[in-house]
């Protein structure tokens, strides 16, 4: 009797042990699916960076779930913003990614049931480096001819960059920028382009340019009009940034505050009621994947840029840009149409 009660209470103990040493993170991901709803369609920058790190997130979050990358359009990222904030059961299993700009757009009054700051940011993959483009029919090819000649320039939604910038550089900068909006993310701009059926698009990852459409540069169908940041891109240094088009104090604090964007970059974002135990596996995880060789390799094997910032970052980054002073919010606010 004395030797099966201590195999017993062996039992209990190894059995309490396994109980202890268990993770509910691991145990509530296991066998699930993390749906990462990418604001954009098929094909643009976001989508092409996100499916690409997908498989690799996946195989760093303890339970191994699932992460499926789902397209919803809608505002660049307004949609999915909104959705993972109001809709999805706010446990962990919904992801956003949207555009770089999304945050400073509903600082500015911009729509969408969502609150940045509140959103609980999982990390960046990359800065964003997006550009301007020009058709090489189109009647104006630089800034300077812009000022002086009307050219019909594709965009977003108008909380978006590439609208509040062009409306911005035709107060600002004096072009002359006919602005067609309403645009569901770079694909169709460049379509459009294409067609004829505009002289330029308003914004669009270089990254994608270069993997999506190269043949633009080879054969010289396109060129970059302005970047859409503070500095000018590496590969097409005649072309101004922002801050190069700012003549004065308030164009430079308010195209400054436009330029602002591309540090949030391609960045993921989880539910704003997502418990903490989860939030803190997925930023880890997150974390880990980017230091993977393989995917570093694979990144630059497919012309990607790969510049990770933790989520804790990237949430004070956020933060940072909603505590904007209101008076150049209120300057800014103006070029949403």
């Amino acid at each position: 009797m004395i030797i099966r009660a201590v195999g017993m209470a062996l039992a209990l103990v190894a059995l309490g042990g396994s109980a202890a040493c268990a993770d509910p993170v691991e145990d509530f991901y296991r066998g699930k699916t993390i749906n990462l709803y990418v604001g954009f369609p098929p094909g643009g920058g976001y989508d092409i960076y996100a499916r690409a790190v997908a498989p690799y997130f996946t195989a760093q979050i303890p339970g191994r779930p699932v992460v499926t990358v789902r397209n919803m359009e809608g505002g660049s990222g307004v949609r999915a913003a909104s959705y993972i904030s109001t809709v999805t059961p706010q446990d962990g299993t919904s992801l956003a990614m949207m555009l770089d700009t999304t945050t400073l757009g509903k600082l500015l009054g911009g729509p969408g049931e969502f609150e940045p700051a509140k959103l609980k940011w999982i990390g960046r993959i990359a800065s964003t480096q997006s550009v301007a483009m020009v058709w090489h029919t189109a009647p104006a090819q630089t800034i300077d001819e812009a000022r002086k000649t009307e050219i019909i320039i594709a965009v977003t939604q108008a909380a978006n960059s590439t609208s509040m910038i062009a409306t911005a550089l035709n107060d600002l900068a004096g072009t002359k920028f006919k602005i067609i909006r309403g645009y569901q993310g770079s694909p169709p701009q460049a379509l459009a382009m294409e067609r004829g059926e505009v002289h330029a698009i308003g914004g669009m990852s270089w990254e994608a340019v270069q993997a999506t459409h190269a043949h633009w540069l080879r054969e010289k169908k396109a060129r970059v009009l302005y970047s859409l940041g503070a500095q000018r891109l590496r590969d097409a240094p005649d072309a101004p940034s922002l801050m190069d088009l700012a003549d004065n104090e308030r164009a430079r604090r308010i195209l400054g505050l436009f330029a602002s964007a591309p540090d949030i970059g391609r960045s993921f974002a989880a539910e704003p009621a997502i418990p903490p135990d989860r939030l803190q596996a997925l930023r880890r995880a997150f974390d880990v994947a980017m230091r993977n060789p393989e995917l570093v390799a694979e990144m630059k094997k497919r012309s990607l840029d790969i510049d990770p910032l933790a989520g804790e970052e990237v949430q004070k980054l956020v933060e940072a840009t909603v505590a904007t002073p209101p008076d150049l919010l209120d300057a800014a606010k103006r070029y949403i149409q």
